[in-house]
């Protein structure tokens, strides 16, 4: 199978001239789902299925599904599944996303070019705000094809300014009827930019993920007392902040504990903190931290948690504040299907690609459609692992080896 790198690179350009940023160092874009940039990506997006011959159909949440069914097989066997997204982050990059979508396409194009003839039907798919930057927290459009979230329950999302999904996916023209079922998918795989620098460490071409990380978000407040900066005495104050920031260098501590005595691939970060009353005269009475803990070990997740709840009992000893600690978002690390796997590590050997295994730190769709399917995920380096950033970037040469993996797993997985 020959991929074109050319054609892979005409078809990201393209796409990334909508909501492009000509101010800013790199190739920047924001396409938030529901603007008409991301109407404009999408539009032309339907287009390109349809000159492939894929037939589209678009659900009730805007995913977007082109199906090729070759001649001769049977139209109603379970089809084969890879995909991505078209959204981004404000002030992103050109592929997060867009490289699995078009990537995509691209494989698709070339088994049709070959002269192997898959056994089952091969579907190119778009979910609909896996960024999760308007509507939701992420990874919504998934959700809705793995039946954990419902359609009513997803249109009903808000906006900042109070426009529902609904109204957003009306507005562009993309609110379709009935639900994707990844369920019904045989297999899926995903591309994606690596956002990270070990294959670049390793001056490997393609990375084959293992699993992907869990994920849990906790949120501590931090009560003390609001007071004169100047009239209060030092001895006795109650601060919020100082108590908090001690939560904050905890959480690093243990986290690089961890790293070093269990689990490198473990993290932890304060990523969030709201001040009350935010005042630089005013010693702060209330603090809210927002804290982001991952690892592919539940086991090393909850030993992260934990030392965030022994910290936080210890200021409210020792600083005479009141704390509360809560976990209101909780993703288990998902492992990726042995036979998904497999096909891509055959795949990088019959290709000629250096592939190499490793975990994602981050969050994509695939960690929804695991628990429907067998899934794989597969990487393509980033420059100095810089990711929703407008510098972002991957080599082309590098698109077009991971696509080269990526159409020779799925021939091999719709063969099966």
């Amino acid at each position: 199978m020959h991929v074109s790198k050319g054609r892979l690179r005409r078809e990201i350009e393209a796409n990334a001239q909508f909501g492009a940023l000509s101010d800013v160092d790199g190739h920047g874009r924001t396409t938030l789902t529901g603007t008409d940039a991301n109407r404009r990506a999408r539009e032309r997006f339907v287009d390109r299925l349809e000159q492939a011959g894929l037939d589209v159909r678009i659900d009730a949440v805007g995913n977007i599904v082109g199906r090729w069914v070759p001649e001769g097989i049977d139209p109603a066997a379970a089809p084969v599944a890879t995909g991505s997204h078209l959204d981004s982050v404000p002030v992103g990059g050109i592929f997060d996303g867009p490289l699995g979508v078009y990537g995509g396409l691209e494989a698709v194009r070339a088994i049709q070019e070959s002269d192997r003839t898959p056994e089952r039907p091969i579907d190119v798919v778009c979910f609909t705000e896996e960024e999760g930057q308007r509507f939701g927290n992420g990874l919504l459009g998934s959700s809705v094809a793995t039946g954990k979230r419902s359609v009513d329950d997803a249109l009903a999302f808000e906006a900042d300014d109070g426009t529902t999904l609904e109204d957003a996916l009306d507005e562009i023209g993309f609110r379709g009827e009935g639900r994707i079922d990844a369920a019904k998918w045989d297999a899926w795989l995903e591309l994606h930019p690596e956002q990270g620098t070990r294959l670049e460490e390793e001056d490997a071409a393609v990375g084959i993920v293992t699993n992907v990380t869990g994920i849990t978000h906790c949120y501590l407040e931090v009560d003390g007392e609001a007071d004169h900066a100047g009239s209060t005495p030092m001895p006795g104050r109650v601060d919020a902040l100082a108590a908090a920031s001690e939560v904050v260098l905890d959480v690093e501590e243990a986290a690089n504990r961890l790293v070093d005595d269990e689990s490198a691939s473990a993290v932890g970060t304060v990523g969030k903190a709201v001040v009350e009353p935010n005042a630089t005269n005013v010693i702060p009475g209330r603090v809210r931290l927002g804290i982001d803990i991952r690892d592919v070990s539940a086991d090393s997740i909850s030993t992260l948690v934990s030392a965030l709840e022994e910290s936080a009992r210890q200021v409210e000893r020792e600083r005479d504040v009141a704390t509360t600690v809560s976990r209101p978002y909780d993703v288990p690390p998902v492992p990726m299907a042995d036979r998904c796997r497999e096909a891509l590590l055959e795949a990088g050997d019959v290709t000629d690609v250096r592939t190499s295994l490793m975990h994602s730190g981050a969050a994509h769709d695939t960690m929804n459609i695991a628990s429907v399917t067998d899934a794989g995920l597969l990487f393509a380096p980033s420059r100095d692992g810089i990711s929703h950033n407008p510098r972002e970037w991957t080599e082309w040469a590098d698109c077009a080896a991971a696509t080269t993996v990526l159409a020779e797993g799925l021939a091999r997985l719709a063969d099966a």
